[in-house]
């Protein structure tokens, strides 16, 4: 998606609107898979070093930069869908779809650096519930270990939804909109059918499927990021485990969805293959 997004920017000179969001959404799954990737490996074989206040706070403080980041540009992607593909007569939604190209660039610097805000304070609390939830009760006072528990919990849950709430509406609005506008075309072709098969028809009801995919796959990344940020589980536990499984897999699976549904991303792999082929023989 990279690869196609950036040649097609650079052949054109002039980047489109869904160009920005792909380079934009890729760059950052990219970097959130790599770095997952890369904090993994260091809290299972650097466990002492890893837990240190310093090194603990940097690695969950990109992690959630790059998280907020990825849902953001992922929004703007059902928003871009909504307003191209859905036939709506209201005089907002028309304005809207007029301008929506000069607004993108400046909706996705925004949301990098409104996703970069909102990550810093959350380096404020994280170390300290890292420590309540591992520090043995022996150690220290049980009830005012359970007080600042509660109240790191209450302040990283509250930074939390500040940072995904905004994105999740528009999200869930957009894609709620699109389905709906699909859907009520690709009824108007049912009953204007003449019994052959319609290749628009099946395009539609693809597209539907698409974007329902795109609105689980999102639910579900979201509410495993809302659990890991709120440190409902301990380290190394099988909840967290299906937790950080579910955050890899979702992106992966929704961007597995856009090359299937795209034929300019299924190209590249075949042009790629073909190309190795030729050097092969």
């Amino acid at each position: 998606i990279l690869a196609v997004s950036s040649t097609s920017c650079i052949r054109s000179k002039l980047s489109s609107s869904y160009d920005m969001i792909m380079i934009f959404l890729s760059l950052s799954r990219l970097f959130l898979q790599s770095w997952m990737m890369l904090d993994f490996f260091l809290s299972l074989f650097c466990e002492a070093s890893y837990y240190e206040e310093n090194l603990y706070v940097t690695f969950k403080t990109v992690f959630v930069f790059l998280n907020y980041s990825s849902l953001w540009f992922a929004a703007w992607l059902s928003v871009f869908y909504c307003i191209k593909v859905a036939s709506f007569t209201q005089s907002f939604f028309i304005w809207l779809k007029q301008r929506f190209s000069s607004f993108m660039p400046w909706m996705l610097i925004t949301s990098s650096l409104f996703s970069f805000v909102i990550s810093l304070p959350f380096s404020w609390d994280i170390y300290d519930v890292h420590n309540n939830l591992t520090t043995p009760l022996t150690m220290r006072n049980s009830s005012e270990r359970r007080g600042t528990m509660k109240t790191s919990l209450l302040i990283l849950i509250l930074l939390c939804n500040a940072g995904i709430a905004l994105p999740l509406i528009m999200f869930v609005v957009s894609s709620i909109l699109l389905i709906k506008s699909l859907w009520r075309h690709t009824r108007q072709m049912q009953n204007n059918a003449t019994g052959f098969r319609d290749p628009s028809q099946e395009a539609h009801i693809g597209a539907i499927k698409s974007v329902f995919s795109f609105l689980i796959l999102y639910i579900t990344n979201f509410i495993a990021l809302v659990l890991i940020l709120s440190d409902a589980f301990l380290p190394f536990s099988i909840g967290e485990a299906i937790c950080i499984v579910v955050m890899a897999a979702c992106p992966a699976g929704h961007s597995m969805v856009l090359i299937w549904s795209n034929p300019k991303f299924r190209e590249m792999p075949a042009r790629i293959l073909q190309h190795i082929n030729c050097h092969v023989r």
